[in-house]
């Protein structure tokens, strides 16, 4: 697995990564991971990879979009001084567009979440982090023109170029719903097509940990 024994792994982003994590860290035992993918990432890591003593911070935060993230991004990823550095944001970047229509000050560009995404992974390598994993944000919609859909399929490229020009993991985790719903409805994921069972979340999980080369047998 490409996490290195010991490292300090923090998990940034919005709702999807927050889950009702502990407060102002999210870090140790019982629910303080919250109860979505970051903390079904942890227990497989720990279940599987006994020895590494991998310590898993979670540092999302429900409503983010990067321009929140940004503004937080000194005190709740550098300061904290993680190894690795895993990063899932978008999906408010892009709705702010349908639900605060009227709102323009609320939206985030497209060229604005490239470049702000950009400087941050910038800054965390500059910051000491050896690793950075960059996850595509999703909307749990089989229809490609779906205008919501559409919308952030351009946000999760962006994230790809992002991961092309520093050198990054890249978790496609859109493709990792689409293949579900080859076969499933999207409502049977979430109502909302965004926040996500716990089948969801582990969708989620697997597809970031196929991209770390996690291994069920460990090692």
């Amino acid at each position: 697995m490409r996490i290195p024994d010991r490292a300090k792994l923090l998990m940034i982003g919005d709702s999807i990564t927050d889950c009702d994590r502990a407060r102002p860290v999210g870090e140790g035992k019982g629910d303080s991971l919250g109860n979505g993918y970051v903390s079904m990432i942890n227990a497989l890591v720990e279940s599987a990879y006994p020895t590494k003593e991998i310590r898993v911070v979670n540092m999302g935060i429900a409503g983010n979009t990067v321009r929140e993230l940004k503004d937080r991004w000194q005190t709740d990823a550098l300061d904290l001084k993680p190894d690795w550095l895993s990063i899932m944001i978008g999906i408010n970047d892009v709705t702010r567009h349908f639900n605060r229509r009227h709102m323009s000050e609320r939206h985030v560009s497209l060229e604005e979440y490239e470049r702000t995404l950009d400087g941050l992974v910038a800054s965390a390598k500059d910051g000491g982090a050896s690793g950075v994993i960059l996850m595509t944000p999703f909307f749990i919609e089989s229809n490609g023109r779906d205008r919501v859909r559409e919308m952030t399929d351009r946000y999760g490229e962006a994230v790809r170029r992002v991961s092309q020009r520093h050198g990054t993991l890249f978790v496609d985790v859109q493709q990792a719903f689409d293949r579900y719903l080859e076969h499933h409805y999207s409502m049977e994921l979430a109502l909302d097509r965004i926040h996500p069972t716990q089948t969801g979340h582990m969708i989620v999980a697997r597809a970031w940990l196929q991209a770390v080369g996690y291994r069920w047998e460990g090692e």
